[in-house]
């Protein structure tokens, strides 16, 4: 073997964290570029990182849609490519469930079941968007609730207001799936409309399972008004108040 091969180059004890230092600079620069874009320029994906949580580690996108402000989160497990039809929930935020543990919906367990599914599938996706209150925003929705406090139901406050029953839209999480390539999902959700509104967004639906929670007897009138007045697929209310409910 020759001298040449045998030949080392010094190398001083900071070498090495000054590499890492390097690599971490020149992620850092690339994290200031948007991950992927859709075609027609509508959506980006900003974003991309493991999230370790109670329920498991998730990979979550952060991504933006032009017709649908904020920042919206997709959280999912597992390799989305292939022809399989990938599980998925289309969830709405809600503030007042989800962090601040109102009794008046079951938004927060909806959302822990969905996540648990997902793991417990091995692959699937929770696309997580900004639409407080079935899209009229957390200052009209606590005025809602003023008005339910009264005795209007969920369908009356929002019209007394002058605003409508669910104003949500789906066309953020269709662009984003079909950036991800997935075109065919097993869809979470109890709401037929929203299988109807990914369906004519160009996502397959091939089955539709429902999400069935624990609630509680606050709630138990708000998820009546649901089933009887916005065809929600949601058991007797009488069932709800023993424990089990259904959702957003």
């Amino acid at each position: 073997m020759s001298r040449r091969a045998l030949s080392v180059p010094a190398r001083s004890p900071s070498s090495e964290p000054a590499r890492a230092s390097e690599s971490l600079t020149a992620l850092a620069e690339r994290l200031q570029l948007p991950v992927a874009r859709s075609s027609d320029g509508r959506l980006t994906v900003e974003v991309v990182t493991p999230l370790p949580t109670d329920r498991g580690t998730f990979d979550v996108r952060l991504f933006r849609f032009a017709d649908l402000p904020g920042d919206h989160l997709a959280l999912s497990v597992g390799d989305l490519s292939g022809d399989a039809p990938l599980l998925v929930r289309i969830h709405s935020e809600c503030m007042t469930g989800e962090v601040l543990a109102s009794q008046r919906c079951e938004c927060a367990q909806q959302l822990a079941f969905a996540l648990r599914e997902i793991q417990a599938e091995g692959r699937g996706m929770v696309i997580y968007l900004r639409q407080e209150g079935r899209g009229i925003g957390l200052l009209n929705k606590l005025r809602a609730y003023s008005l339910q406090a009264q005795g209007a139901d969920t369908v009356d406050a929002n019209r007394l207001l002058g605003l409508p029953d669910d104003t949500r839209s789906y066309d953020a999480a269709a662009s984003l799936l079909k950036l991800l390539g997935v075109s065919q999902v097993r869809l979470m959700t109890n709401n037929p409309a929203k299988t109807q509104a990914l369906t004519d967004l160009g996502i397959t639906v091939t089955d539709r399972l429902g999400v069935l929670v624990a609630s509680n007897p606050l709630a138990a009138r708000y998820l009546k008004t649901k089933r009887d007045r916005m065809s929600h697929d949601v058991p007797a209310v009488l069932q709800l108040v023993g424990g089990t409910g259904s959702g957003r």
